[in-house]
């Protein structure tokens, strides 16, 4: 059985909870951020990090935290639980509330840990489908607890056979999936947009690696643009990088991962095996 931190405790995850008073339950205020392990150690644990501090920023959450206590309690989680590769989930709850609408109370610090799901083959050797949803984050830039949105967004997903859905803003531009960010090869040029999105940690990484391999734009995409690129993919966390062959009904060029895509998998392949 897993073992989590709860407020300054670790415990099993059957006994793990906090009150029913915390504005995370009452009012869905608070911040979190996913990552995960690679070889058993943490894949760039300070830059999760230091997203989950700007998320709480941005939501007006004050964290009694250092950097190094959250490094150091997702650290101490990891060690106390027998995971070879393992999700970490660091969230950052509002409080407790005696009015049930303002904080009267520490923000509560949690961290759960549980294996990382094996995804199938297929999505990285034949590509996935998503689908376009018309949305747009209250507040960008902020990893919020709020994920109503993403959760009704992925169902109809599902029920179209696709992975994901890609959030797409009243001007008709594409900004991110639900947990993922979008990228596309237009006009031989990598473009990712680069604003109203929360600037995930493996988006970073790739652009990295793309250094010198690609010229990149960094701006806004719109979902016609998107549907007549000559590659798609999607990155995440927990995903990687995937190859995106099918938006909506429209196919992306030959319905099959890229060769520039494939080369970027293999680049991000090489990249973790180093960590």
């Amino acid at each position: 059985m897993a073992i989590y931190y709860i407020d300054g405790e670790f415990v099993p995850a059957e006994k793990a909870v906090i009150p029913v008073d915390d504005l995370a339950i009452l009012r869905g205020i608070g911040v979190f951020d996913l990552l995960r392990t690679y070889d058993g150690k943490p894949y760039f644990l300070d830059a999760h990090i230091d997203r989950l501090e700007t998320s709480a920023l941005k939501i007006g959450l004050s964290l009694p935290w250092s950097h190094d206590d959250i490094a150091g309690v997702v650290n101490q989680t990891l060690a106390r639980n027998d995971i070879p590769e393992a999700n970490i989930r660091i969230v950052v709850t509002g409080g407790s509330s005696t009015d049930f609408m303002n904080p009267s109370g520490s923000p509560r610090l949690l961290v759960l840990v549980s294996p990382v799901p094996r995804l199938p083959d297929h999505w990285y050797t034949r590509g996935v489908k998503i689908i376009s949803w018309e949305v747009e984050r209250p507040i960008p830039g902020a990893k919020s607890i709020d994920y109503i949105s993403a959760s009704l967004a992925l169902k109809k997903a599902a029920a179209e056979g696709a992975i994901e859905a890609l959030y797409i803003d009243r001007n008709g531009l594409a900004l991110e999936c639900t947990t993922s960010n979008i990228f596309a090869f237009i006009a031989d040029k990598l473009v990712t947009p680069g604003r109203g999105i929360l600037s995930g940690v493996t988006r970073k990484v790739v652009l990295q690696l793309a250094e010198g391999l690609f010229p990149i734009d960094v701006r806004d995409i719109s979902r016609t643009e998107l549907l007549a690129a000559e590659e798609v993919f999607i990155t995440g966390t927990s995903k990687g990088l995937v190859p995106v062959i099918q938006v909506d009904e429209g196919i992306i060029a030959d319905g099959r991962p890229g060769q520039r895509t494939l080369q970027l998998m293999a680049e991000m392949k090489r990249h973790t095996e180093k960590k």
